[in-house]
Formats: structure tokens, sequence, C-alpha cells
């Protein structure tokens, strides 16, 4: 794509900023015009909407903000797309976007969010907490037996990026043992304790207490997790996953928690998405399902997070530097 003159370009900013931050993105855009439609009354919600007027799309260089990628086409002039989420699958699909057009994540404002609500998802499953919920809402008083901790526990994290780092800062801090398991093996993070490449997956899952999940949706991770490697796994492990819901085979999960070789599964993602109120796995006693909400606003540190993120990309996108998080 042909490069732009600052002159000719027309950032449309969708974040609902206060008049302050907005004040931040002007003098770091250096000059260059900036359109706010963001809502600001969308602070505090739990998910932001992207709403660019019709007018603007023909113009517009730039757009921070997630609008509908079906939209594409009414942006003929666009160069760069800087998400408010860490996953950009819907533009980065073959066709979704022309050639050239730059796409950035917010990869890196979820790690503490995301992170904490696995965590909490594990040690509910280890205590049996589902179940002690399902027992109060039935007024049974009944000891369930046995239960697990994390400490000296072996928790194998499938992802090892900035979610799959905050997870495992935090169970090595309580005493988990964290594998980190990632296409570039060289490549460290903290809080793991060793790091594996993808291909070792098989030859690791038999010794994990704890198989957690924080992988993209693609192509090579299309059921990662899958009725062999969930045969592969130790008997009463808990599975959790926070990435994408493909990434998890429903029916062998399915099928896993019935027969009673998993000890339970945690899963904020799933496939389909929406789960149909009708699948089973909503009646499974030891699947703890969220409906997506391990990420999003629900903290206000996210949100100043991705606020700084798009800011430092609005400098270098004007600047002409390589731009944060770049996925495309």
């Amino acid at each position: 794509m042909e490069h732009k003159e600052n002159a000719d370009r027309l950032i449309v900013n969708c974040l609902p900023l206060t008049e302050a931050e907005r004040e931040r993105f002007r003098e770091a855009a250096a000059g260059v015009p900036q359109e706010f439609v963001g809502v600001p009354e969308q602070r505090g919600s739990m998910t932001w909407t992207a709403v660019v007027p019709r007018e603007l799309r023909a113009r517009a260089s730039a757009v921070i903000g997630n609008f509908p990628a079906g939209d594409a086409p009414q942006y003929p002039r666009l160069e760069w797309v800087q998400t408010w989420s860490a996953g950009v699958d819907k533009y980065t699909a073959e066709g979704a976007l022309p050639d050239g057009v730059m796409v950035t994540s917010a990869s890196g404002a979820y790690g503490q969010s995301v992170s904490e609500h696995l965590f909490a998802l594990m040690w509910a499953l280890m205590r049996h907490l589902p179940q002690y919920r399902d027992q109060q809402s039935r007024g049974e008083w009944r000891d369930l037996g046995r239960a697990l901790s994390p400490v000296g526990a072996t928790v194998l994290v499938i992802g090892a990026g900035d979610i799959g780092s905050h997870f495992a800062r935090l169970a090595s801090g309580v005493g988990a043992h964290v594998i980190g398991v990632r296409r570039h093996a060289g490549q460290s993070a903290p809080g793991f304790a060793a790091m594996h490449g993808l291909d070792e997956l098989d030859a690791l899952l038999p010794a994990a207490d704890v198989v957690v999940s924080i992988v993209p949706s693609t192509p090579q991770t299309h059921h990662l997790i899958n009725a062999e490697r969930l045969a592969l796994m130790k008997p009463g492990a808990i599975l959790l996953n926070a990435g994408r819901g493909d990434a998890i085979d429903p029916d062998a999960l399915l099928e896993a928690l019935r027969s009673g070789r998993l000890g339970g599964a945690g899963i904020d993602v799933t496939e389909p998405e929406p789960l149909p109120a009708d699948h089973p796995l909503w009646r499974e006693e030891r699947c703890l399902i969220t409906p997506h909400v391990a990420g999003g606003m629900h903290l206000e540190a996210t949100e100043g997070r991705v606020i700084e993120i798009a800011l430092e990309n609005v400098a270098n996108y004007v600047a002409g530097r390589p731009l944060r998080n770049r996925r495309r």
C-alpha cells in the first residue's frame, strides 16, 4: 500500500476517552487530523463498541477500535487498524483486509485479567467448588472427598505469551511447577521453570496435573486438544481454556468428563460460541463454564493498558516507526 503523507491521513479514534486523554492523543498525533467518535459513557462497561460514522469511513487512514471486519470495503484509504482486543483473527483472516493494511492488537493489556480468571477456575475445580455450589442450591450437606492443591502440582501452559506468563507467575507463586509450551522453545518467559516446543506436547501431557490452553485460533491449533491428547493426560487432571474455543474438541472433552478421566474442566471460551443452551457440557458437574468474560474490560487496569498501547502506536504511526503488537 502506498504510504500517505501525514497531511493526507485521518485517524478515527473509537476509544471511550476522557477529554484529558483525547488531548494526549492529539499531542501524540503531532498534527495529523484525528476524529474522536468513542462514547465516554462506555468507560467502565464490560465491552466496548466501535461505531464509525459513514462519512468518515471513506477518509480514514487509521482506525483505533474493533469495527466490523465486513465493513472493510467501506474504508478505501485504510492503512492501519489498532484493535482494543488481544485477538485479531477476524482482521487477519484471508481476504478480510486489503494487502498492505497493518493490524496491531492490544496484546499485553489482558494478561492480568485473563490469568487471574484462569487461576480462579483452577482453584475452584481443585476444591470442588462448582459441585459444592450445586449442593447448596439443593440444600445438600455432603463431603465430596479429597481435594487438590497447586502446591507441588505440575502445570502445563500451552501458549507462553503475555497471558501465559502472567498465569505462570501466579501459579509458581503458590508452589506449582510451571512448564511452558510455545512454537519457539528457545524464547523464554517469566514464571516458567522450563520451556518446550509444541512438537513436545504429547510427551509432556502425561505428567501434567493441570493443562492450560491459551492459544489463538489458527489451522495449527484447531482441536489441538483432541481425543488422543485427552487420553494422554493424567487421570484426574484439570483442563483450562481461555484462548480460543476451537482449541479443544468439545465432543472429546465431553467424553473425557463423562468417563471420569478428567478431574475437571474450566472453559471461558467454547466451540461453538456462545455455547447453545441445550449443549450437554452445561450439565457436566465437573465442567465450570464462564461466558468469555476472562478478558474484556472487567478490570479498570485493562482499560488503561489498552489506551496506553494505542497512544504509543499513534505516535509510532505518525513518525513512521515500527508499530507495537503488529500482527499483519
